[in-house]
């Protein structure tokens, strides 16, 4: 079976931030943040000491049977936003890339422009969350996705891109940032775009009317799409057959359908808790999906969403000016 991870990090510089400060690495894949929290196995034994580059990426991929990979920011590793365009434009037949900015920087409209139109990118990540993302450094400044001025800026530039991919992790209920609503509004609003929400909005099996009334939300509009990328982390469980998460993937699958779910690993870090071998064929051990709709989980959504003709077209003709000098 053909497959692509729809939610993989590359890791060309550890920078992480968010608000627990910075993380630093200790070395053998190991990193602590500034508050002191508890050192965390950020790379699993053999991936890289301290980075968790294209290379050995592509190492994974193939011992694991896996064709193309989407390539994710997450404040987690900081933001790798010009290593993923290097990595997509000397691989192109493996890689496709999104960006990120915090659109509370100065600069945020000259990154978003230069990130689309000079270097090719049709997909951009927002890492909201309060937990790992912005939301936990800007919490004196709350902003909502369908109604924040600056972030607006941002929505109407891309709606001259049809098909461009808005990738959005706004972290779990508990959290300050968690706006499965604005999702549906910003659908309704730019039908020309596409929305991926990340990790199945954070479900949580022992609550699963809280996931019904997400997913219901998003049920009406074509134009979004959920991943189920670290599900198993979320979800506590360490060991198959992860009877939670097929609880929550059976629900999302009635509600949205097997057309609208995109597998992906979140690696390197999920693959220190479940092995990256587990989590990329958990589902085929399970009943939820016949044999085409896991085809279509596993493959064909995230080649129609992510790798669009236009989106490969982009990378192509995508030519760094600053390279030029």
């Amino acid at each position: 079976m053909k497959k692509i991870d729809g939610h993989l990090h590359l890791v060309r510089s550890l920078a992480g931030f968010n608000g627990k400060g910075s993380l630093t690495a200790l070395g053998n894949g190991r990193a602590i943040w500034d508050n002191d929290q508890t050192v965390i196995k950020l790379l699993p034994d053999g991936w890289g000491d301290d980075t968790f580059t294209a290379e050995s990426a592509l190492k994974v991929l193939a011992a694991n049977g896996i064709d193309k990979a989407v390539l994710l920011q997450g404040s987690l590793y900081g933001f790798q936003n010009y290593y993923s365009y290097q990595a997509v434009k000397k691989y192109p037949d493996h890689f496709i890339g999104t960006f990120s900015v915090d659109p509370f920087s100065e600069f945020y409209m000259q990154i978003v422009k230069r990130y689309v139109e000079k270097l090719g990118f049709r997909a951009m990540k927002f890492e909201i969350s309060q937990g790992g993302g912005l939301t936990g450094y800007h919490l004196t400044t709350p902003f909502r996705l369908d109604t924040d001025l600056r972030i607006g800026r941002i929505f109407h530039y891309l709606s001259d891109y049809p098909g461009f991919v808005v990738t959005v992790d706004y972290g779990d209920y508990t959290q300050a940032s968690y706006q499965p609503e604005a999702i549906a509004n910003l659908a309704k609003m730019y039908p020309k775009l596409d929305f991926v929400v990340c990790h199945l909005s954070f479900p949580n099996a022992d609550h699963l009317n809280r996931l019904q009334a997400a997913l219901n939300e998003w049920q009406p509009y074509s134009n979004i799409y959920t991943d189920i990328a670290a599900i198993q982390d979320i979800e506590n469980e360490t060991a198959e057959p992860f009877l939670r998460c097929q609880q929550d993937v059976a629900l999302a699958k009635k509600i949205l359908g097997a057309k609208r779910i995109i597998w992906g690993s979140d690696a390197p870090w999920s693959a220190t808790f479940n092995s990256y071998h587990s989590l990329s064929t958990w589902l085929e051990r399970t009943s939820i999906f016949t044999t085409e709709e896991l085809t279509d989980v596993m493959y064909n959504n995230a080649e129609r969403i992510y790798f669009k003709k236009t989106a490969i077209a982009a990378v192509e003709a995508a030519s760094d000016p600053a390279m030029k000098v």
